[in-house]
């Protein structure tokens, strides 16, 4: 018993505010030197159950709890939230919200000073830390300096600093570029290892995490661990489809092809899974026989960009350098690149948020350059990557309702646009709750509906999916791919490669503020050079093709990419007919 750190006995709490209980009859034990993944759709009970864990609950938020929660063997609910938290670590989603210190060093050292540590252990444990989570550089910059990886390794800092027992890590991929989030992830194996303490990820992005190894996955939904078992069991049943949650892209292809996954074939991550002449020969003759058609685009011109430059600081930092691109009428297209490449910068430039040095934008023949803001969003609408900073009303209904208020629209067409597009976004049951009320990735939903009420020529989505679960990402994405083949233009800014390789007809790579290509996804994320370059990750269906002896992975890729294109939308008129 002595290695248990966090016991569940039959527990279960509901929050004062709601009617019905979040979780029931939890019983789950976490072990020192343990990692595991929680896992479960939006509104599952994952947030619920690691406040629980670090003392959120019910000091912050408060409720009624049943059976028992046991901290190293002491009962939470006789701790105080100062014991716990010396016991109990968490990084945030949005590390900025973490942040307490004017400097980096002041921030990890928070901690300490508030357990009265005297200098020189003080300092002497702040550059030790430092060094171990390899942000020892920037110990004198500001946290609002930092990309947002080093943002994140100084969160983490802050928490080892107080040689915690238990670390929980709150969707550390949400905010990062692929090749940052992997560098997050094998950041977080090596301060497992290195520390010994257990480790609690929650995290939607199931294949990323799955890119260092974990013990245990425990699976939610409705407030019940459905499964709590290895990596290799879970892949190998259908838990992940019932719950809603994306299984690996290896995974699916593996049984698109007929390919019997089973726990003796290690499928936890594309590294280790097994693979005989059997089971390549049947990826092999799917990718010989799959006969599927790619989309076709039409030649119209929408958005025309030339030697765009855009400069801060008075012209001294050019955060845009002679971009020039054109989207046609009808496309949907991926914006990608690591974090601070500009991808948002050209996002908030063609919608006027910004003012260019030099060079045009042209839509539909238009000179954007002569309108206004709001001239410019008769044509374009534009979803922001923070929520916070978009909306302005109380309660949800009102906010998506907003831009058609404004515009003067009968109460008939707001009621009727407003309706759908909640419907929509998975927010048709919370129409009367106050925004504050909801997650980040709900409100992240509020944004993207009040936008589509607007029936926009072009919808630019910076990162349209962060924090959202498989279900309500595919929700948004087949909606978006819906309004897409009416003939709406879409274009994401976003750092999931998933969505790219399944929604977006071709990709805009940018770097260091240029644009480095512009091709179908299936060839970008097969481009080794493209990908170092622009801190992206390669896609498992690459190394799927290589072990299986294919020629051309990037074919391969794109067959995968037609194919399930084809087969959801199938599944999605049968289901109508039905």
């Amino acid at each position: 018993m002595n290695d248990v750190i966090i016991k569940f006995d039959d527990f279960g709490f509901q929050y004062n505010a709601q009617s019905a209980p979040t979780l029931f009859n939890i019983n789950l034990e976490i072990r020192k030197g343990e990692k595991i993944l929680i896992a479960g759709p939006s509104g599952c009970g994952k947030s619920t159950l690691i406040h629980c864990i670090n003392g959120l609950i019910p000091f912050s938020y408060k409720g009624e709890s049943t059976g028992k929660l046991t901290l190293k063997g002491e009962e939470t609910k006789k701790l105080s939230l100062f014991d716990i938290s010396h016991s109990v670590g968490t990084v945030l989603q949005d590390s900025d919200a973490q942040f307490v210190g004017m400097t980096v060093a002041e921030d990890i050292a928070f901690a300490l000073e508030n357990d009265c540590v005297g200098e020189p252990e003080l300092h002497n444990r702040v550059a030790e830390v430092a060094k171990m989570v390899n942000i020892g550089d920037f110990l004198t910059h500001a946290p609002g300096e930092l990309s947002g990886g080093q943002k994140q390794r100084v969160s983490v800092g802050g928490v080892l600093v107080d040689n915690v027992d238990l670390l929980i890590f709150d969707e550390p991929l949400a905010n990062l570029d692929p090749a940052t989030g992997k560098q997050a992830i094998e950041l977080i194996d090596k301060m497992q290892k290195e520390t010994g303490a257990a480790v609690v990820i929650v995290e939607h992005r199931l294949e990323d995490v799955l890119h260092r190894d974990v013990d245990r996955i425990v699976l939610l939904q409705s407030g019940r661990i459905v499964v709590d078992t290895t990596p290799d069991e879970l892949l190998s049943g259908d838990y992940l489809k019932n719950c809603g949650i994306r299984e690996p892209l290896y995974i699916t292809a593996l049984k698109y092809a007929g390919v019997d996954i089973t726990p003796d074939k290690l499928p936890h991550s594309i590294s280790s899974v097994q693979i005989d002449a059997a089971d390549a020969g049947k990826v092999r003759e799917w990718f010989q026989t799959t006969q599927v058609d790619s989309k076709v685009v039409g030649d119209n011109t929408l958005l025309d960009v030339k030697n765009l430059v855009f400069s801060y600081a008075e012209g001294k930092v050019k955060a845009l350098k002679d971009i020039s691109l054109n989207i046609k009428e009808g496309e949907m297209v991926a914006i990608v690149g690591t974090n601070g490449a500009g991808k948002s910068t050209f996002a908030k430039v063609v919608c006027g948020f910004e003012e260019q040095t030099s060079g045009s934008i042209t839509f539909e023949d238009i000179d954007f350059n002569t309108l206004s803001i709001k001239e410019r969003a008769d044509h374009l609408g534009y979803v922001m990557q923070n929520p916070n900073q978009m909306i302005s009303k109380v309660m949800i209904a009102d906010e998506v309702a907003l831009g058609l208020t404004m515009r003067g629209a009968s109460k008939e067409e707001i009621d009727a646009k407003v309706e759908k597009a909640l419907k929509i976004c998975g927010l048709w049951k919370f129409r009367k709750w106050p925004i504050s009320a909801l997650s980040f990735g709900q409100k992240k939903r509020v944004t993207i509906a009040s936008i589509l009420t607007l029936d926009p020529k072009m919808i630019i989505l910076d990162e349209p999916t962060a924090g959202q679960d498989y279900r309500h990402y595919t929700d948004i994405m087949e909606f978006l791919g819906e309004i897409n083949r009416a003939g709406v233009t879409v274009v994401m800014v976003t750092h999931d490669m998933h969505l790219m390789l399944e929604y977006a007809d071709r990709a805009v790579v940018f770097s260091s503020g240029k644009v480095i290509a512009d091709d179908k996804c299936a060839n970008i994320l097969t481009n080794t050079d493209i990908i170092a370059k622009a801190s992206l990750k390669e896609t498992s269906l690459y190394d799927l093709a290589l072990k299986c002896g294919i020629e051309n992975p990037s074919e391969f890729v794109q067959r995968f990419i037609d194919y399930e294109r084809t087969y959801i939308r199938i599944n999605e008129e049968v289901d109508c007919d039905e």
